[in-house]
């Protein structure tokens, strides 16, 4: 029997490092239910996202999971402005127990340079920076993988859910499953995940879930679903801070909790070092901003832009193309500033609520905080106001009654279109 490891190391993820010349450089996160491959210009530090279909090959197949994959991959570098030949590295980290059956198809047709490895691997590579380690997944499935002092790689797990995924959440639901229908059976000792299951699949028995899981079928993250719950009830926590700047609204709604927020382009100009103004912030011009301690002058503002916000983030990254615009706005407001010279520029998504004010409010455990595109100016208070409601259930230096999310519960859902707040291609004519 072959004792070999099960996986071959690619040498380049064990290379001191890309080239210091490299501009272009992309990884791409393969799963059964998504891909997303991201290009990162490490000259101008921008990000260009690609998004794809399953690329698990057991889910798929071999040829559909490529098909993901370049899919993913010819979106970002679209995005980025170049083609493939302009890439100065590529990783391709991919779930599923075929990975090399997925390199082949992809080395036929794209550079032999792109390396393809097991989603496993290019965790390990992420979080050790290719030093010996170990990387672990645990999530609906589960994998580990390992490399020694002396580079020798080993895998072990990562054979999918029927031979394999111990430790996972799927195992723990199946295992949780199986203990409810042995209590059923009286061929196991009595257990409150008899009666988790029923409530939690909305069965009215363990029997009926049994016939579920096989007729309907259950997906494997439906059956996973249910590793939170135990015979002592659903593990929980004390308390939960969300508190994930545009994503916030998204996240509090898979716990039934309402956040309306829009979404808008964010465009911010730093020059160098000017001497000291008498005065330490502007609004004016179409700008906003301030002098730095150390001179600079940073300046936000100009036309702007509403944007649209997936799960995962806007469609296409913001990039600059107004540092002309603020430039301009800045001379203009301030000529003895007009040749100072431009040393960054940054855009990003900050998100607003109905009344353009932050959420600071505590709903039982939960902790909601959303600055409504003011996070850098308040974080200094806002991260001791949330300490406060996590540890002490209220704010020991101000009162947050106007901050309260329940200030929204009128404002109607259709508040953006009312309001004018929505892409150009989502407007009304």
């Amino acid at each position: 029997m072959n004792r070999e490891s099960l996986v071959t190391l690619p040498a380049a993820l064990t290379a001191p490092g890309i080239d210091g010349g490299a501009r272009f450089v992309m990884g791409v996160d393969g799963g059964a239910t998504k891909t997303l491959a991201a290009v990162l210009d490490l000259r101008e530090h921008t990000l260009h996202l690609g998004h794809g279909g399953s690329s698990n090959p057991d889910a798929v197949g071999a040829a559909a999971a490529t098909a993901s994959l370049l899919k993913a991959t010819d979106e970002a570098l679209g995005r980025a402005g170049i083609d493939r030949d302009g890439l100065d590295a590529a990783v391709l980290a991919i779930a599923g127990t075929d990975t090399e059956g997925v390199a082949e198809h992809v080395r036929e047709v794209r550079p032999a340079s792109w390396i393809v490895v097991n989603d496993v691997v290019g965790a390990w590579a992420a979080a050790t920076g290719g030093e010996p380690g170990v990387g672990a997944i645990s999530g609906t499935g589960s994998n580990v993988f390992g490399v020694g002092p002396h580079a020798r790689a080993w895998r072990a797990g990562g054979w999918g859910h029927i031979l394999g995924d111990e430790g996972s959440g799927y195992r723990l639901a199946v295992e949780s499953i199986r203990a409810a229908l042995a209590d059923r059976e009286r061929s196991g000792p009595e257990t409150g995940l008899s009666a988790a299951a029923v409530d939690f699949f909305g069965v009215d028995s363990v029997e009926q879930l049994a016939t579920l899981v096989y007729s309907k079928p259950l997906m494997k993250g439906e059956i996973a679903a249910f590793a939170v719950e135990t015979a002592r009830g659903r593990i929980g926590l004390d308390a939960l801070v969300v508190a994930a700047g545009p994503q916030t609204g998204m996240l509090l709604q898979t716990m039934g909790v309402r956040l309306p927020l829009g979404y808008g382009r964010a465009e911010m100009i730093v020059t160098e070092p000017a001497p000291l103004m008498r005065i330490g912030g502007v609004d004016g011009n179409g700008l906003y901003g301030r002098q730095t301690l150390r001179g600079n002058l940073a300046f936000g503002g100009g036309p702007h832009e509403w944007i649209d916000l997936a799960a995962d983030g806007p469609v296409a990254r913001p990039t600059s193309p107004l540092t002309r615009n603020l430039a301009r706005r800045v001379a203009e407001l301030m000529p003895g500033a007009a040749n100072l010279r431009l040393i960054r520029s940054w855009a990003g998504v900050i998100e607003n609520t109905p009344d353009g004010r932050p959420v600071l409010d505590r709903l039982d455990n939960l902790v909601v905080a959303t600055m409504s595109s003011v996070g850098f100016g308040l974080s200094p208070a806002s991260g001791h106001a949330i300490r406060d409601l996590v540890i002490d259930g209220h704010c020991s230096f101000a009162n947050l009654d106007k901050l309260k999310l329940n200030r929204f519960d009128k404002v109607d859902d259709d508040w953006l279109d009312v309001r004018g707040w929505l892409p150009p291609e989502m407007a009304a004519p």
